[in-house]
């Protein structure tokens, strides 16, 4: 929304959305290569950075994370403990995400269990029980799955004791240090993006469906869209919200040194509020001006009484 409704022209940029690729969703190394300049990705942007990779996250969007594993109604998986021997579908090790993550938290040892690489689609497979579990998008899979009539529950990070952003914009090191005022312009141009999204939504669901997912139905991106919102702006969260706390927290749910992460941490949120600090230096600066001019005439008020 934000390039449809011409923010990004507003503010001077020219931005083209690059759609992810479903098979290899690597966004971490078309900004590393600066081949795009911003990126949209998970949790695992922390890791990155603790291993050399310089990125900066700017605004969570997802509040948690979307990504779940999706079992049977009729499956034994309840827990994620319950993953001991079972079929699973590939998720990257390399980035560590939080499913293969929440599973290790709970004992699992995620190096021992079998997993899906046939060229059969993971979801026929799932639905012909040659696997347990599969990674899902909770708008996704799910969705189809209901409409068809097939019963199935989610072992989802969150409600598992794993608090973890989703959807984290961000961009890398030397793009913000070249051209710091580009990097604000698109962030603020972003965000007011997804508030113009979320406050006239069936318009955002009909443009999206128009120009970006024509293969989905208005209904399937109104269901996502009402699922999301949750996700996006939970009670007494704003929008983009990111924590130091929580991102120390989640370094420790990938196994993160705290003083590694000490070492990190002053470059590795968006400091999103110098813009702020510099009208409010401003203000302060007028103010002062202004106390000065009126000093003169309060003097001049006082002795003319007298």
């Amino acid at each position: 929304m934000a390039k449809e409704k011409g923010y990004y022209k507003d503010a001077g940029l020219d931005v083209t959305i690059r759609e992810a690729n479903p098979k290899m969703p690597d966004t971490f190394t078309p900004v590393a290569l600066n081949e795009a300049q911003f990126g949209v990705a998970h949790s695992g942007i922390l890791q990155q950075r603790v291993n050399g990779q310089p990125f900066v996250a700017m605004a969570a969007i997802l509040q948690f994370s979307p990504y779940c594993w999706m079992v049977k109604d009729s499956s034994d998986i309840f827990h994620p403990r319950d993953f001991t021997a079972k079929r699973i579908t590939e998720v990257s090790r390399k980035d560590g995400t939080e499913l293969l993550i929440m599973l290790k938290r709970s004992g699992i040892d995620i190096n021992t269990l079998e997993v899906f690489s046939s060229e059969e689609p993971a979801v026929e497979a799932w639905q012909q029980n040659k696997l347990d579990a599969m990674q899902v998008y909770v708008t996704n899979q799910p969705y189809f799955m209901t409409q068809q009539g097939i019963s199935h529950r989610l072992i989802c990070p969150q409600r598992y004791g794993m608090d973890v952003y989703g959807d984290v914009l961000f961009t890398s090191e030397s793009m913000l240090k070249k051209h710091p005022q580009t990097v604000e312009k698109f962030y603020q141009a972003s965000l007011k993006g997804w508030r113009y999204a979320m406050m006239n939504m069936d318009e955002a669901i009909a443009v999206t469906q128009q120009l970006y997912a024509p293969n989905k139905s208005f209904h399937q991106l109104a269901y996502e869209a009402e699922v999301l919102k949750e996700y996006i702006m939970p009670p007494t969260t704003h929008l983009g919200n990111m924590s130091m706390a929580k991102w120390r927290l989640i370094a420790d749910y990938y196994g993160i040194k705290q003083s590694d992460f000490d070492e990190q941490k002053a470059g590795f949120i968006y400091k999103y509020q110098e813009s702020e600090s510099i009208q409010l230096s401003w203000m302060l600066i007028a103010a002062i001006i202004v106390s000065i001019i009126s000093i003169p005439l309060y003097l001049r008020l006082i002795l003319g009484k007298k």
